[in-house]
């Protein structure tokens, strides 16, 4: 391939692919510049965005809370009487370090008979409960982050989502460790047969895939304290949960590897390779959340280029232009618009709707409300009464937002500032009596 090809490739995957909306190319090409978009973009903001430091710090919250949690899963499978199915998954997911296995089962056991007994029941039962809600909450706050979520969930919220968590994950551990046990019986059974017995065999083998599709499925719709469309989930759902599912099956052979030095060692043997499974899982998990997330909001991002360089007489002109549209829309009594009416209606960048509604808001112009009295779903009406609300008011509230309290020798720059002072002085009279609902 010359030059000249490798330039124009560089070139409409850096400019030109940003460009293009949806309405001008077909489906499939559509769906193929998406995909693109999607992954450059994902891998951009997982590696500008630090998730792998997020990661690491999910690892440390993974290794301090595992006992607390594995404990508490413990007691309540217990209480279900299904205690050895939950063994026989541990079992399975620690491979070869039987010794290590047997250490952390006697530290569950010790950790639950102090946590029940005597002085300990009150600090212990509480510490547990810290521990395991203490990761869910950062688990929450780096999924928050990834979606750009300014509000976490209220105290209600998270006490009654976290304890179903708990209550509703030993349950789904069961039931799969129930269904692989039940497959392999019928497996067993079924030998002679040439047609199911390879098809149950397969099956028996997809299992654990379909489960770990399903809790990365379930982990990118409900952990965002944001409305997640179930279709953009699916998909980097199977995508993590397979890397994930491949790693581990990596993990397990590596500890094969690992035994050889329990001599040494002994049970400690394992934590080097379990700290870092742990931090590629939670590294995966986060660029699928990043997946999900872009998958989306990908109209967020195109024109990203000119949205990042917009000149100050445009953003002025679409502030204008968006001012007059809610101001119109209140004044004729319909409902009133969300960021995606303008941005569908008008043909303007999402992102870039978004951008300017928020500095409205920040400036008091207009304020929010809820459609349909859902909370995560808003619509923008005037917040100023719009017999008022003129271009004049609406661009002097703009160019006086910020600080102006700054250590400049005044004396020296007084005819700059009144030059400035006095050209804005004459624009804003001059505009001052064209209302923003009469413009459009």
């Amino acid at each position: 391939m010359d030059k000249a090809k490798i330039k124009g490739i560089r070139s409409f995957l850096n400019v030109g692919i940003w460009r293009i909306t949806e309405d001008e190319v077909s489906k499939p090409r559509r769906i193929l510049y998406d995909a693109i978009k999607i992954l450059i973009i994902s891998i951009k903001e997982f590696t500008q965005g630090r998730l792998v430091v997020r990661a690491s710090a999910l690892t440390y919250n993974t290794l301090f809370s595992i006992i607390p949690l594995l404990a508490i899963l413990f007691a309540i499978v217990r209480g279900l009487g299904f205690s050895n199915l939950l063994e026989i998954q541990m079992k399975n997911g620690f491979g070869a370090q039987t010794p290590a296995m047997t250490t952390i089962l006697g530290f569950i056991d010790s950790y639950l008979s102090h946590t029940k007994s005597g002085v300990f029941i009150g600090v212990g039962l509480i510490m547990l409960l810290w521990t395991i809600l203490t990761l869910i909450n950062n688990i929450e706050r780096t999924f928050n982050t990834i979606w750009q979520v300014k509000k976490p969930r209220t105290i209600y919220r998270k006490m009654t989502d976290y304890f179903s968590m708990l209550l509703l994950t030993p349950i789904f551990l069961v039931l799969s460790s129930g269904i692989s046990i039940f497959m392999s019986t019928m497996i067993n059974k079924m030998d002679g047969f040439i047609i199911v017995g390879p098809v149950l065999k397969l099956s028996l083998n997809l299992i654990p895939f379909f489960i770990i599709w399903l809790m990365f499925i379930a982990l990118y719709s409900y952990m965002p304290n944001t409305r997640v469309k179930l279709k953009h989930c699916i998909i980097p759902g199977i995508l993590a949960g397979s890397a994930a599912q491949f790693f581990q099956y990596l993990y397990i052979g590596s500890q094969i590897w690992v035994s050889r030095y329990n001599a040494i060692y002994g049970s400690f043997a394992a934590i080097p390779m379990f700290l870092l499974w742990t931090q590629i899982t939670w590294s995966i998990c986060l660029f699928g959340a990043e997946l999900s997330y872009v998958s989306q909001n990908i109209k967020n991002y195109y024109f990203n280029n000119e949205i990042k360089n917009i000149s100050r007489r445009y953003h002025d002109f679409l502030c204008i232009l968006i001012m007059s549209l809610i101001c119109k829309r209140f004044q004729t009594e319909k409902p009133p618009y969300t960021a995606d009416d303008l941005s569908q209606s008008h043909k303007i960048p999402i992102k870039l709707v978004n951008k300017i509604i928020y500095e409205l808001i920040d400036i008091n112009v207009i304020k929010e409300t809820p459609v349909n009295n859902e909370t995560d779903h808003m619509a923008y009406i005037p917040a100023i009464d719009i017999n008022k609300l003129s271009v004049g008011m609406l661009i002097n509230k703009i160019d006086s937002k910020g600080s102006e309290d700054f250590k400049i020798r005044m004396n020296e720059s007084n005819k700059a500032w009144d030059t400035l002072k006095g050209f804005k002085k004459e624009y804003y009279k001059d505009t001052d009596n064209i209302l923003l609902k009469d413009i459009y």
